[in-house]
């Protein structure tokens, strides 16, 4: 699997490396980029035998809010289905390992992600990458893992998991500190088996009764806002752990954009001062994307196909920030000129910072400047 797929004819600077799920998890956690949601009981089986989409790379079959709760045993039995039906078209040859997906499953709770456990088999697992744990908080989340763990010790394999923090308990203000560093906690003990970490945006957005428009972001809604901030103050100090960010709720799909006639330069400043550039739905996507890439977001939780390629083209590195990225971790200390002559580079203070970088550029390549990001996402697939 490689990003861009949908775009294969795109000059990188620095081509993005093929990853799957036994590549190592130092660069696997940045690789998901978009992870589309879908109903568990959808038969996708077909379109990943056919490569029907190219671009996607990452997909979580969904047993909990997206799935009715009459319709889960046959969700179960779709994904046990689809899992046998990938390994067995790889192994014979019929299908490109390399155009496999990462396939996760959210689960609904313990109950239902042992009798989800209990029937998987070895030829499943080698096609499956993971499992989300939904409400993840400090008191479900070590029973999650320890079942992992079991799962990963009687197949000999490599099961991740990625907890969704969406919890109330979480988003009232008298709980979080408390509740996000017992979370914490439990991603420590089982630090290797966590992917990503994931947040709930619009699982937050309701214990207030808000629901951000699509001419604003998520960032704009205050108490979303802190919540987030929050999760990246415990989580994500010293790059501990990747945070991927919240699902946005628009789109609109025409058949063709015309892309021959957007913006090609500097569309970060186009899209902040909030200049139309592909349509409303689209554009509050890439605004946000922006401000996840500015906090410390990777990759986000997208709902629609449309999304994917605008999320993972917005996770390119420019070829300054690579250059950058590079000088930082290639110099022993002290201060130098940036690639661009147009900056600082304090070493030490900016390590991390050139660490995710330059991972990121290895998940979703290196493009000349900022115009690459149009050019990268300005394709109509058939």
């Amino acid at each position: 699997m490689r990003h861009h797929m949908y775009n294969p004819d795109f000059k990188f600077v620095v081509e993005p490396e093929h990853f799957n799920k036994y590549t190592e998890r130092e660069l696997l956690q940045y690789c998901l980029g978009a992870a589309m949601y879908m109903p568990g009981y959808k038969d996708f089986t077909t379109k990943i035998l056919n490569n029907a989409m190219p671009g996607l790379t990452t997909m979580v079959m969904c047993f909990e809010d997206a799935c009715p709760e009459e319709r889960v045993p046959e969700a179960m039995d779709n994904v046990h289905n689809m899992l046998a039906t990938i390994t067995e078209a790889v192994d014979n040859g019929t299908l490109d390992g390399d155009k496999v997906p990462l396939i996760f499953v959210r689960i609904r709770n313990l109950d239902q992600f042992k009798a989800f456990g209990e029937k998987l088999t070895k030829q499943e697992v080698r096609s499956l990458c993971g499992v989300n744990f939904p409400k993840f908080n400090a008191e479900n989340g070590d029973a999650y893992y320890a079942y992992l763990k079991d799962l990963n010790e009687r197949f000999g394999e490599i099961l991740y998991g990625m907890p969704i923090i969406e919890d109330a308990q979480v988003a009232y203000r008298e709980t979080r500190i408390q509740e996000l560093i017992g979370i914490k906690k439990i991603l420590d003990q089982y630090h290797d088996l966590v992917l990503q970490v994931r947040v709930g945006g619009t699982d937050f957005s309701s214990v207030f009764g808000v629901r951000r428009g699509v001419d604003y972001s998520l960032y704009d809604i205050m108490t979303v806002r802190e919540i987030l901030s929050d999760i990246i103050n415990i989580c994500g100090r010293n790059n501990d752990y990747v945070i991927s960010g919240p699902v946005w709720e628009y789109f609109r799909a025409p058949k063709k954009l015309m892309f021959e006639e957007l913006q090609h330069y500097g569309i970060e400043d186009y899209l902040m001062r909030r200049q139309p550039l592909v349509n409303g739905e689209i554009d509050g996507l890439l605004r946000e994307v922006i401000l996840d890439k500015a906090n410390g977001f990777i990759g986000r939780t997208v709902i629609h196909p449309t999304h994917v390629k605008f999320v993972n083209a917005l996770m390119a590195v420019t070829k300054e920030e690579y250059d950058d990225a590079c000088q930082i971790l290639e110099t022993d200390g002290g201060v130098v000129k940036g690639a661009g002559g147009n900056k600082m580079n304090e070493i030490k203070p900016h390590t991390n910072w050139a660490k995710k970088t330059y991972n990121r550029a290895r998940a979703f390549g290196v493009i000349k400047n900022e115009s690459g990001y149009v050019k990268l996402f300005a394709v109509n697939e058939e």
